[in-house]
């Protein structure tokens, strides 16, 4: 059975830290059996190896190894160490959507106009292992302390171990319609105040345009023609609140080339012309 599998966290809200350790297993020891204990358990391995299993799944975790556990499935050891094994547990939890995917698989939590996609793999073996230690270790020095500083270090120094986690995957074995995506999406927001074909894009990206498309809407469940419409009308609204300019100038500084066709649009997606909207927040 393939373990190419990826969690996907929708944020913010960001996902948090609870608590962290270090934990050290003599020949002949092995984890305990546990069955939804409700956070997230992130492994990493130091030396030796660690037997661990989530339902079904198994592995072997040598020294480098990354392995995040579900909070909702059964964990246990497959057989006890062979060889003193140390590893660095850290247990986080998020309130914000999250799935787990085989990786080549579409899922349904994806980040959007304002909205980020962590992605992090299952089980990877980390490039980067000395930083990663230092990290963990900045971690569990941070939990012992109760002060109230010490909140704001864990949680800072979590997040770093995410983005490290997040973008060394997406560097060395990003699924590649992910990538494309996601740079689509970029480039689309950088210049939404001007006019963009798919050609231009194509351009941009240096990928044909069937591909970008397929990409983004298997990522985000649209084109890149309705991905740049959506987040020109959500600067539209956001433009209608915090100014007082006329509907002529929003509809320029966002993208449309003509108010009427703007003021349809967006009547369209909101249910409601520019300035009904625009009076609902101001008074």
């Amino acid at each position: 059975m393939s373990d190419e599998l990826l969690l996907t966290f929708r944020s913010p809200p960001l996902p948090f830290f609870v608590e962290s350790n270090r934990k050290t297993y003599l020949p002949g020891e092995e984890h305990p059996n546990r069955t939804n204990i409700g956070v997230f358990d992130l492994l990493f391995v130091h030396q030796g190896n660690l037997h661990i299993c989530e339902g079904k799944r198994k592995w072997s975790l040598g020294a480098g190894s990354v392995l995040l556990l579900r909070p909702d499935r059964q964990h246990y050891s497959w057989k006890p160490c062979e060889e003193e094994t140390v590893f660095d547990w850290i247990h986080f939890q998020t309130v914000s959507d999250w799935e787990e995917t085989e990786e080549g698989q579409p899922g349904t939590v994806r980040g959007d106009y304002y909205t980020y996609a962590i992605r992090l793999p299952k089980h990877m073996r980390l490039s980067y292992p000395d930083e990663a230690k230092l990290i963990f270790a900045q971690l569990h020095e941070a939990a012992r302390n109760s002060s109230h500083g010490a909140f704001w270090e864990r949680q800072q120094r979590f997040l770093h171990l995410l983005q490290m986690l997040d973008e060394g995957w997406r560097t060395d074995a990003a699924k590649a319609s992910v990538s494309v995506a996601e740079r689509a999406a970029a480039y689309l927001k950088l210049h939404y105040r001007s006019i963009i074909s798919n050609s231009m894009l194509s351009d941009a990206l240096q990928l044909h345009t069937n591909y970008i498309t397929r990409s983004m809407s298997e990522v985000f469940g649209c084109t890149p023609q309705q991905y740049l419409l959506f987040y020109r009308l959500d600067q539209a609204k956001l433009l209608l609140i915090k100014t007082d300019w006329p509907i002529a100038r929003i509809a320029e500084e966002t993208g449309f080339r003509q108010t009427p066709h703007f003021s349809r649009l967006f009547a369209a997606h909101t249910g409601m012309p520019p300035l009904k909207f625009r009076k609902r927040f101001t008074s």
